[in-house]
């Protein structure tokens, strides 16, 4: 599907002007990178939403994608993204929790290689689907527990993960690359922070980024 075609194009509430008034609001809330700025415009959030909820695909909140899953809010999309490219010293990103594939279609154009692992299959099978309709290919999937990672291809340069944790997997830290970063939402619902961690060696600093709100990291397959 190419950027011409209607249904990447919007209509209606999914057009240029609404996801202008998008952006604005992102630029007020404090988001700088341009780069990120013209993913969250440009990539049709309309294409990873049920056809009924198309209409609110650009308004700045997270929706539901079934499964008992959420396509996360456009602000948080942005402020993470930023925050890891803005501190990624190289370009292998590992993912945890693809979800519908939002996340990672903003990042894909941005970063060499994608690692994303996803729980549920049935929406893994459905992202692949879409994103390949999207003609995004710098991507490698796994359907697997996001707590252990993706060992195989370890050392990343930056890790994403799209779900919260009680405290960060300890292997999440483990397959972490020298002076790499760490970007994930943590604690309990209603008491979650995003956290960015740093490697430095075998030290690892973190710090807050602010509060969100999202679904848990589930353990296991």
């Amino acid at each position: 599907m190419k950027p011409s075609d209607p249904g990447i194009r919007g209509i209606g509430m999914t057009s240029a002007r609404t996801r202008d008034r998008l952006i604005r609001r992102l630029i007020e809330q404090g988001i700088r990178s341009a780069s990120v700025l013209e993913q969250i415009r440009t990539v049709p959030r309309h294409l990873f939403v049920d056809e009924a909820l198309a209409s609110r695909a650009y308004e700045d909140t997270a929706l539901p994608i079934g499964l008992g899953q959420t396509i996360s809010q456009p602000y948080v999309v942005a402020r993470m993204s930023e925050a890891l490219l803005d501190n990624m010293a190289g370009d292998k990103l590992l993912e945890i929790g693809t979800g519908c594939g939002y996340q990672t279609a903003v990042l894909a154009p941005l970063v060499k290689e994608i690692y994303s692992v996803e729980r549920i299959p049935a929406l893994l099978r459905k992202t692949k689907q879409r994103l390949r309709s999207l003609d995004i290919y710098n991507l490698h999937f796994r359907q697997g527990d996001g707590w252990q990672g993706w060992a195989k291809y370890a050392p990343y340069d930056g890790i994403l993960v799209a779900a919260a944790a009680p405290e960060i997997p300890e292997k999440l830290l483990q397959q972490l690359a020298p002076d790499g970063v760490l970007i994930i939402p943590v604690g309990p619902s209603g008491q979650q922070e995003l956290a960015m961690v740093k490697r430095q060696n075998d030290h690892f600093e973190q710090v807050s980024l602010g509060l969100v709100s999202f679904v848990p990291l589930v353990q296991g397959k």
